[in-house]
């Protein structure tokens, strides 16, 4: 994409018709033509381009005059018209706008289909569409204009001085595209490895890659009802791993708290009351009680009587023994 310096030292051909264009019609008539030429000579000649002691350059600044009083109007008169009617979908294609607006404005003007004008212009349809595309970049929203002009490979010096912003601000902008950009080849990649499958099987393996809803809708091409029916079918696994996984919880803590106290023979029961006084020997502090008691396979019953009512263990041990 050009910059909009693209004319920093302009070639004399424009210089000329933008000298004749700055004129009024009168100097362009009578006794006040002849003036006119050698004043726009002596201004070209301090811009550095040798015109008036320079037979072929004067001689191009006599035509481009005559031209212009034969028409009855500046060349850049109607060129620029023409180029301030362009919109940003007309020079989409630089080249091939060019050669629309040449096959225009030849009618009047051939001499700009000339190959060596060719290149001057098409340079400035580039600058245009630039112009354009910044005017256009500076009415969208946020950072979508940054965007905007990125994609389009704009120069970073053009976009900064286009928009106003600072460098700082256009890094991290390149920066979070290029976060997207990782991001959309990973789920490529994601998306190769299911593409034999379903829709709503690719929805599931990217949500469970932790892809974002509008990057599955954008890269595999799914609609929002595809969505909706993994969100749901995800959901009720879900719910069914999480009914197994407290089913199972439950199981393990019953396992883990050994049989209810009526479940007990009455033989294990002596054992067990005679294991947790051993226990009570060596420590009263209820933790380290039903720490040892936990190693040593006690149920939880009898912890429980032992930390809050350790005198029932008495009576239990009777009704044992009969």
């Amino acid at each position: 994409m050009a910059t909009s310096d693209a004319f920093e030292k302009k070639p004399l051909w424009l210089l000329i018709e933008e000298h004749i264009l700055a004129l009024d019609s009168k100097d362009l008539a009578g006794e006040k033509l002849e003036p006119s030429i050698q004043r726009i000579a002596g201004e070209l000649d301090k811009a550095g381009f040798n015109v008036s002691r320079h037979g072929g350059n004067l001689l191009k600044l006599r035509w481009a005059v005559e031209k212009a009083v034969k028409v009855g109007s500046p060349l850049l008169k109607d060129f620029n018209a023409m180029i301030a009617a362009l919109t940003l979908e007309d020079v989409a294609k630089p080249y091939s706008a060019t050669t629309k607006l040449l096959d225009d404005i030849a009618k009047t003007w051939p001499e700009l289909k000339s190959p060596d004008r060719r290149a001057d212009v098409i340079q400035i349809v580039e600058k245009t569409k630039l112009d354009l595309m910044i005017a256009k970049a500076k009415e969208l929203p946020g950072d979508e204009g940054i965007r905007l002009l990125i994609e389009d490979e704009v120069a970073s010096k053009v976009i900064t001085s286009g928009l106003e912003i600072s460098d700082e601000k256009l890094a991290q902008v390149k920066a979070e595209i290029k976060k997207e950009r990782a991001e959309k080849a990973r789920v490529a990649t994601l998306l190769e490895a299911v593409a034999d499958k379903s829709d709503e099987e690719k929805v599931r393996h990217l949500f469970e890659k932790n892809v974002s809803v509008e990057l599955i809708i954008e890269m595999a091409k799914v609609d929002q009802g595809t969505i909706d029916a993994a969100k749901k079918a995800m959901e009720e696994e879900m719910k069914e791993k999480q009914r197994l996984a407290e089913e199972e919880a439950a199981r393990k803590k019953a396992e883990a708290a050994g049989p209810a106290l009526e479940d007990i023979p009455s033989d294990q029961l002596i054992d067990y009351i005679d294991s947790i006084r051993e226990i009570m020997e060596f420590s009263d502090e209820e933790k380290e009680i039903r720490v040892m008691c936990e190693q040593s396979s006690i149920p939880v019953c009898l912890v429980d009587i032992a930390v809050s009512e350790p005198g029932k263990l008495d009576e239990l041990e009777k009704g044992a023994e009969g």
